[in-house]
């Protein structure tokens, strides 16, 4: 399912320029997040939009706040299951900020992130959970993940995500 090049067969891809070279360190850590934009909403552009730095700041009185951050994910899985991907898991993407995970610092130079449209109030759909094992599995088998986390895992007390409704039983070998 992922390519060569790092890429999802049979998967929207939109390009975020925020993203670079990945050190040469393998990729061992799959990353979950969770994002609303705006906060609490579901479905409309404004995360493919913070994505691509193209969100408007006079469109929501948050967006303003936000509007000048450089961030992104590989892929991001809609409440109906659709997956998109963002940048290319042979690249870093910018989603895990000042982390650490079993005393390794930088995560996002060894992680793959993983978004799923939500937040900390509410649960997930089957969908997501449905895609979000079809996608572990297939980045388990064409990279050597050791470990799929929370954000709040290797950011804690600084991130809450992927929050308090997301069921780790549902995911895959867990």
């Amino acid at each position: 399912m992922i390519d060569s090049h790092g890429i999802c067969q049979d998967v929207l891809f939109i390009d975020s320029p925020n993203h670079d070279e990945r050190p040469d360190v393998p990729i061992t850590l799959a990353v979950i997040h969770n994002i609303s934009l705006p906060p609490g909403e579901f479905g409309g552009n404004g995360i493919i939009e913070l994505f691509t730095n193209r969100l408007d700041p006079q469109a929501h009185p948050y967006f303003a706040e936000i509007h000048q951050l450089k961030v992104s994910s590989h892929f991001l899985i809609r409440r109906d299951g659709n997956l998109i991907q963002f940048v290319s898991c042979l690249q870093r993407a910018w989603h895990a900020g000042q982390s650490i995970w079993q005393s390794r610092e930088r995560c996002n130079d060894f992680s793959v992130g993983i978004e799923l449209e939500g937040s900390d109030h509410e649960a997930f759909t089957d969908a997501q959970y449905a895609q979000l094992n079809q996608l572990l599995d297939a980045l388990k088998a064409a990279y050597p993940i050791e470990a799929v986390v929370g954000h709040s895992d290797i950011a804690p007390g600084r991130k809450t995500d992927p929050g308090p409704y997301f069921d780790w039983s549902r995911i895959n070998n867990h």
